[in-house]
């Protein structure tokens, strides 16, 4: 009896929910979804191909297109968390209590936040500065190819394990961020929060190590002549990005790990007994938390600072004040993380200081702002998809950000901060910046990646649902938290409420038909590659650094080091004729590709299951297995192989023909 607990712990079968016939249901369809995507691959034999070239791959271009593989795949299970919640809000009123029980609503919105917070957004921008930070800085690769693979799994391994708590245990219900002492072990017995902390852990470590890797490829491995105020500005917001990475996620590191002291090993860091204090777990939690915020919305502001300068046919209007405007905004987020506790009690004298750093971070984005409104100005203006988003995201983030200068007031925080209007800006400013920009990024880099265009049509439609959907989805939401109405309820008595939630879920539908359509873009522009194609090898004319390079760009992305003396280097040889070496080509070394970062990422995923079942068994075998195997690695870190010169060759001849013809 002893053996079995040990290797089964808290594991039953009565941990399978099949009394909850929304999640069977759900299982029954994702298990069918899954079966047919598995007999598909081994039906046209492609697990092979799949091992060989994607899954074991340190070719950070083929990575960056796995994040946003996994970004966008996460992004339908955390939206239909967003639509289930819409619908009760929009049905459970007066004697109608709905069709989602209090303790299942409260799971589906702490995992809405964790997914679209950790599994959406964080891979979707991480995966393009992943593809694109080395073509534009002229490298062949990252600094540490086998750790970028590494924490891609990391990161998919703690989506798996939030995914597993759907159909193995629960989810947490205590909101998104898991404030004791709700998430103790007295209020959170099961095995909710322990999820949580463990997919959270795993997942925080790939991050971490993926914004090391970043930084140390922008600092050390830029193109001869690329000094920091030649970087292009996408380079700029990736490498303010990922000191915020450094700095930060340690602290969500430690922060958890204490909340899983607490919980595991009876500690009092975040109890009211024995000089625990759960307000230092706030303070520590949104001192990761707000730069977070920044993470995610910095490398979009590179984005939209090259489609900008590339549909108005223009240089990027203030290069240098845009740069100055994201180191402040950098520094900037570090001073302003109590203004999401304004009103835990902190006092005046400190409330007053956050809420005048919040309100001085305004000025800076803002900056931004007519930046980009000065290069549009006089400017050639092509309203291709990206533009669209782009000009989508202005009018959203600057009304997103003038709601968060009203709640950086603490009076009127006290009166909204419980409130709807809360999660109204939160949204206006992650969906209106964050989602925008990645939506505009995918459809302007996609051709780099794969050589051809994206349907314009279906793009259109998606940006229209989306950019539609959002305004009646989420304006109601304002007028609901200016009338007093509480978020994180699933259930009211006020009937004169139930037309606004209605409104809302009306918005929630027209946004699910614009993810529809993105998905329906891919499809019919991978029917139409050819059609789509551009043999320019430069689809959209783009002016930094990256689209020397062909599209998609070869494995070594440069048989040449470019040499560099502006910061739109590239777009200036194309106007000027272009010449590449004809000869002196050498061979190429290579790191080769390894399964290590996947078997890793593999045991990581054991080890945390079973930490959270109590399987001590299973924890100690995946983790000497997880040890051994990183060790093992390390003998074979240093395996390459070599492109050959003619292979190289041929490679840039062809290269150089496409481009000529566009010159």
């Amino acid at each position: 009896m002893d053996i079995v607990k040990l290797i089964f712990g808290r594991l039953t079968l009565e941990a399978i929910p099949y009394h909850e016939p929304i999640l069977i249901a759900t299982f029954a369809g994702v298990a069918f979804g899954g079966l047919v995507v598995l007999g598909a691959i081994t039906y046209f034999k492609l697990w092979g191909y799949l091992w060989r070239e994607w899954f074991t791959s340190i070719d950070h271009k083929k990575i960056g297109v796995m994040y946003v593989i996994l970004g966008i795949v996460m992004l339908l299970r955390g939206f239909a968390d967003a639509l289930m919640m819409r619908m009760q809000q929009a049905v459970s009123f007066g004697d109608n209590m709905g069709y989602l029980p209090p303790h299942h609503y409260d799971q589906i919105f702490t995992a809405h936040g964790v997914i679209m917070i950790f599994f959406v957004a964080m891979p979707l921008v991480t995966g393009l500065m992943n593809f694109v930070v080395p073509l534009q800085i002229g490298a062949r690769d990252v600094a540490f190819p086998f750790l970028n693979n590494f924490s891609f799994w990391m990161t998919t391994s703690g989506a798996i394990l939030v995914m597993l708590s759907l159909f193995v245990g629960e989810f947490a219900g205590t909101g998104w961020l898991a404030y004791p002492p709700l998430s103790g072990i007295l209020q959170s017995p099961n095995v909710g929060v322990d999820y949580y902390i463990w997919a959270l852990q795993i997942a925080g470590i790939g991050t971490l190590l993926s914004g090391i890797n970043l930084l140390v490829t922008i600092v050390k491995m830029r193109a001869p002549g690329m000094t920091m105020m030649r970087m292009p500005v996408f380079t700029w917001t990736s490498l303010c990005t990922n000191v915020l990475i450094v700095a930060a996620f340690p602290v969500l590191t430690a922060v958890l790990a204490l909340l899983a002291l607490d919980r595991y090993a009876g500690t009092n860091f975040f109890t009211n007994d024995l000089g625990g204090n759960a307000m230092m777990y706030v303070n520590l939690i949104w001192i990761w938390g707000h730069p977070e915020v920044y993470i995610l919305v910095l490398p979009v502001f590179g984005v939209f600072s090259e489609v900008v300068a590339t549909f108005s046919g223009k240089r990027l209007f203030g290069y240098a004040s845009m740069v100055y405007a994201t180191v402040v905004i950098t520094v900037l987020s570090y001073l302003v993380w109590l203004h999401h506790f304004f009103t835990m009690g902190s006092g005046a004298s400190v409330n007053s200081f956050f809420g005048i750093t919040t309100m001085i971070i305004s000025i800076p984005t803002g900056a931004k702002i007519f930046n980009w409104l000065f290069t549009m100005y006089r400017g050639r203006i092509h309203f291709e998809v990206p533009m669209l988003w782009t000009v989508g995201f202005m009018v959203t983030f600057v009304i997103g950000g003038m709601t968060g200068v009203l709640l950086a007031v603490p009076p009127a925080d006290f009166s909204l901060h419980n409130g709807l209007f809360l999660i109204a800006h939160f949204h206006n400013v992650i969906i209106g910046g964050v989602i925008f920009g990645v939506m505009a990024a995918i459809t302007y880099w996609f051709p780099k990646a794969f050589g051809y265009r994206l349907d314009p049509f279906w793009g259109k439609c998606s940006f229209w649902f989306w950019f539609i959907g959002f305004y009646v989805a989420f304006m109601p939401l304002y007028l609901l938290g200016l009338m007093g109405v509480t978020r994180r309820v699933s259930h009211f008595d006020d009937m004169s409420l139930q037309i606004w939630f209605r409104i809302a879920a009306v918005g929630a539908v027209l946004i699910a038909i614009g993810i529809g359509c993105f998905i329906i873009q891919l499809v019919v522009s991978f029917m139409r590659r050819e059609q789509l194609r551009d043999d320019t090898g430069d689809p959209w004319n783009g002016r930094t650094l990256e689209w020397s390079t062909s599209s998609p760009p070869p494995a070594y992305n440069f048989a040449f080091t470019p040499v560099i003396h502006d910061n739109d280097a590239w777009w200036q040889m194309k106007q000027h004729g272009f010449k590449r070496p004809e000869n002196d080509f050498i061979p190429i070394h290579m790191p080769k590709n390894t399964g290590a970062g996947i078997i890793l990422a593999g045991f990581a995923t054991v080890c945390g299951f079973g930490l959270i079942w109590h399987m001590w068994l299973v924890v100690i075998v995946s983790f000497v297995a997880l040890l051994a195997t990183a060790i093992g690695h390390t003998f074979n870190y240093h395996r390459e192989y070599y492109i050959p010169a003619d292979q190289v060759e041929q490679t840039e001849a062809a290269r150089t023909r496409l481009l000529a013809q566009h010159v």
